[in-house]
């Protein structure tokens, strides 16, 4: 039974006196709780897609539970893996960043390459990806902020209220991970009231830490969360969602809220951070000798970065970005419009969608519909004005299976086309969460080093390169956030980062860059199209949660035959 708001009070006591039994707790014992949260996860598992798959309206034998399994259980068994390799590192006295490879990156900045980080990321073939390190931090520093927080001498205990997401099932489940490690804190997560029917199948999975007090799941309505939110015994809230309701959580509502904004006066004292969402674009740099079938590729992986999850992800691309002198723009978004329309149907299940959608197509009657749930059909807007700085797609996230089409003016020449698409990103778009640049290989080796540089003037927390930015959620060595930079005043995106493995220190990091092939093949897990996901994704979930090498071999190659029948 969900608590009601009254006796919430037991549970934050019991809560901080796990909090002080945590920090009391040895580093190896820390790192022994991780392989047991794994093996529960494991367990639990099955019943943890078929919650998410009720939720969405997903048959749970149909490939779209594919995405369930990829981004719920399997996306904190492979965090729990990785974070124990970073433990036992620091356990011998040695720092992961010796496990890493390192380079350069433009403006003085320092990167670590996070992914592959352990043996089984070797399943995602093809990908890598590397944190970018704020310009002029040292290796010395890196060294000495991993693990800052458990390494203290005298540490005080703490307690973190987690504000889980509605949409993808391991958002809380990672902030848990995140809160332990990163912040060697206590965690309360009250669950977002759509993922409520997922609470017994998260208990089971994090009963290791629930059993020693350090851990609670609870679900409950608002009057819960603003009563757990004003708690003066919770020292830190993260939240996952709308910039609006952390504006509403942070200052309040109404008349109140702009007083206190003015008079920088936020009604919540207690430190908040945040993962916000935004406007995401994909910036495609073409070549007029692009094949038919380059063409095609690329736009069928850009439906699918609109379309995972039905558009519900705070990472789904919201505006692509063309040269409006490529002699094939016109092909190019024929293709898009295709795939858009022929992708499996599934309901939009979040609530708010049909208004978000009809607010679109209100300001643009011209809009493709392309089918889809007939409630929050899939649109594609073409022809955006690139200099309408009050575009409703420029400035408002669409949160749905809603996609917007910009054909910058001027050249189409790689290095200008590209420096003015940033330049548009940085300047037009709402938010700083994650963008992806799509290029040929031949144009990135013309391009030198001025793609490099480029890549560093676009302020996105998480980049991909001939990738989707959302693989960086499959990635845990890669942080997750906001480009810093933003305030509780003018959150942008959010503040701080999250999942981050290697458990460096937030003010170290600037962004997680990630790259992939220019021709995946074959059909990626997570594209919508992939017609065995939920076979691969079930099997490489009980891959990574076997930690006996003999026994998950053999699964790992049967989901590597599902794979390649995708």
């Amino acid at each position: 039974m969900p608590p009601s708001n009254a006796d919430h009070s037991p549970r934050v006591d019991a809560l901080r006196a796990g909090a002080q039994r945590w920090v009391e707790l040895p580093l190896a014992s820390k790192r022994d709780l991780l392989r047991s949260v794994r093996a529960a996860t494991l367990a639990a598992a099955p019943d943890w897609v078929r919650a998410a798959c009720e939720i969405k309206g997903i048959d749970p034998d149909s490939p779209a539970a594919g995405e369930e399994w990829s981004t719920g259980p399997y996306s904190l068994i492979t965090a729990t893996s990785a974070m124990e390799k970073t433990l036992k590192l620091l356990d011998a006295g040695r720092s992961p960043v010796s496990e890493v490879e390192i380079g350069r990156a433009p403006g003085g900045r320092t990167t670590l390459r996070v992914f592959p980080y352990v043996a089984k990321d070797a399943v995602l073939q093809d990908y890598e990806a590397r944190v970018w390190l704020r310009p002029g931090v040292s290796l010395d520093e890196v060294r000495a902020g991993i693990a800052r927080e458990l390494r203290r001498r005298d540490p005080q205990p703490r307690l973190t209220l987690v504000l889980g997401a509605g949409n993808i099932t391991a958002i809380p489940a990672l902030d848990v991970l995140s809160a332990l490690y990163q912040e060697n804190s206590a965690v309360l997560v009250k669950l977002n009231p759509i993922t409520d029917p997922l609470r017994p199948a998260l208990e089971a999975a994090f009963a290791p830490l629930i059993d020693l007090g350090i851990v609670a799941v609870v679900s409950g309505d608002r009057d819960l969360g603003e009563a757990l939110v004003t708690d003066d015994r919770v020292d830190r809230v993260h939240l996952t969602g709308s910039r609006h309701t952390h504006d509403a959580i942070v200052w309040g509502d109404g008349e109140d809220a702009a007083r206190r904004r003015a008079a920088g006066e936020p009604r919540l004292s207690t430190p908040v951070t945040s993962e916000l969402g935004g406007v995401g674009p994909a910036i495609i740099v073409p070549e007029e000798t692009w094949s038919d079938d380059n063409v095609d590729a690329v736009a069928r992986d850009i439906a699918t970065q609109r379309l995972h999850n039905s558009g519900f992800n705070c990472v789904a691309t919201q505006i692509v970005v063309i040269p409006e002198a490529w002699g094939k723009a016109d092909a190019f978004v024929d293709r898009l419009r295709h795939h858009l329309a022929i992708a499996p149907t599934r309901p939009a299940y979040y609530p708010g969608a049909s208004s978000r959608q009809l607010a679109v197509v209100t300001v643009h009657p011209h809009a493709n519909v392309l089918g889809g749930d007939p409630n929050v059909p899939r649109t594609l807007v073409d022809h955006l004005d690139p200099q309408d700085a009050d575009e409703h797609l420029f400035t408002q996230e669409a949160f749905g299976p809603v996609l917007g089409v910009v054909r910058l003016p001027g050249t189409r020449e790689p290095e200008p086309y590209l420096a003015a698409a940033v330049a548009f990103a940085n300047e037009k778009l709402a938010g700083t969460l994650s963008a992806s640049i799509h290029l040929h290989p031949s144009t990135r080796e013309a391009l030198g080093g001025a793609f490099d540089d480029l890549v560093a003037q676009l302020r996105y927390g998480t980049i991909g390169i001939n990738a989707w930015g959302g693989t960086v959620f499959g990635m845990p060595g890669g942080t997750w956030g906001a480009f810093p930079g933003h305030t509780l005043a003018e959150v942008g995106s959010g503040l701080g980062i999250v999942h981050n493995a290697l458990l460096l220190d937030p003010d170290h990091v600037e962004r997680t860059v990630a790259e992939g092939p220019w021709r995946a093949h074959p059909t990626p897990l997570w594209y919508v199209g992939n017609r065995t996901a939920h076979v691969t994704a079930r099997r490489l979930t009980r891959f990574a949660g076997i930690d006996s090498w003999a026994i998950a071999a053999p699964i790992g190659a049967a989901a590597l035959d599902s794979y390649r029948k995708g």
